[in-house]
């Protein structure tokens, strides 16, 4: 299972007068937290020549300058292809990363836009963005380094895991048990604990069930965002306007990446997966990235496996007590049942 970030301390205010002296940006008037990310942190910053977006590096696994400038360098490649993404900005020195204090920052141009679910877009916009995202893996390609000298993708927390083996049942098995323990420890008892309670004894059974279904390791790998979801894509009017958030950029299975984006934009309040829509999406998506049906296939049925044995919500709020993520865990620990029960149908939307 994949291994748990513990995040740093909440910092104080960044410091804006030491970077802002790195960009020809303007003084401060104001800055104001954007509290959406999961593990880095943001800031709307308004100045005397503009508006911004600042970017804290906070997260200790992907906050080396190193990688953040490799990131950078992707961005501004794929911008150079005629991606929707947002390149930060060169400080006077030329360079992208500000390094003050210890900490790690970027400045990027502020894109007005909203964040758009897969329930909020028509067929044809679907389609649009499984184009967007072949787009992504395909231009990746042509601008970043071959295979085999690229660092592996991050493979801890929400993502899920990378191009490793795939989840072992007995250690699902006892982590069921530990988190069973846990939730029957909290006190005061509330709902939240009654559907995690349901839902690992579920679990449970259902990975009994299907124990022997588990994948080999996994298959061809690519450049991939590491990220691909709604809050990671910002649209201005119907149309795509910035790819955001790179900081899992990284080599993986693309077509993983493709079907575990599709499980987050088209998963609907109980659990279903909106099959019509995933098929508008994947179809573009194979034809945009060269992908062939058998990819979506194998791909379809690793992250369902993953999806069964994947419990990041439930340790997030039990063994850290971080309950940002609650509000996802109805819809995402129930649409690891569904698609046990749909399997068939499922495969059959991403490879037909």
């Amino acid at each position: 299972m994949p291994r748990l970030r513990v995040p740093p301390p909440v910092p104080h205010a960044p410091p804006l007068g030491a970077l802002l002296r790195r960009y020809s940006a303007g003084s401060a008037l104001t800055c104001e937290p954007v509290d959406q990310g999961l593990l880095n942190r943001g800031y709307r910053l308004c100045t005397t020549r503009g508006r911004y977006f600042l970017k804290h590096h906070s997260d200790p696994d992907t906050a080396d300058p190193a990688a953040i400038d490799r990131q950078h360098r992707a961005t501004r490649r794929l911008a150079d292809l005629g991606v929707p993404v947002a390149p930060p900005l060169p400080g006077r020195d030329g360079r992208t990363v500000a390094v003050v204090g210890g900490h790690a920052y970027a400045l990027h141009p502020w894109i007005d836009g909203r964040h758009r679910h897969g329930g909020q877009l028509t067929l044809a916009q679907c389609a649009r963005l499984g184009a967007l995202l072949g787009a992504v893996h395909a231009g990746l390609e042509q601008v970043m380094p071959a295979h085999g000298r690229a660092p592996a993708a991050r493979t801890e927390g929400p993502s899920g895991p990378g191009p490793a083996e795939s989840a072992d049942p007995a250690d699902t098995f006892a982590l069921i048990d530990d988190l069973l323990a846990r939730v029957q420890r909290h006190r005061p008892a509330d709902s939240f604990d009654e559907l995690a309670r349901h839902r690992l004894l579920e679990r449970r059974l259902l990975l009994a069930r299907h124990a022997d279904r588990r994948p080999p390791r996994g298959a061809a790998v690519g450049w991939v965002h590491g990220d691909f979801h709604p809050f990671n894509l910002l649209y201005k009017g119907d149309a795509p306007a910035a790819i955001v958030d790179w900081d899992r950029l990284g080599v993986r299975p693309r077509a993983e990446e493709a079907v575990r984006a599709a499980a987050i934009f088209f998963v609907r309040p109980g659990g279903a997966l909106d099959l019509p829509r995933v098929r508008a999406y994947a179809r573009a998506y194979r034809r945009t990235a060269g992908a062939t049906p058998s990819h979506l296939g194998a791909a379809v049925h690793r992250v369902w496996w993953e999806r069964l044995n994947d419990f990041w919500m439930l340790r997030w709020h039990y063994e850290r007590g971080d309950t940002r993520a609650d509000p996802q865990f109805p819809a995402a620990s129930a649409l690891a049942v569904w698609w046990t029960r749909q399997y068939d149908a499922v495969c059959d939307a991403f490879a037909q």
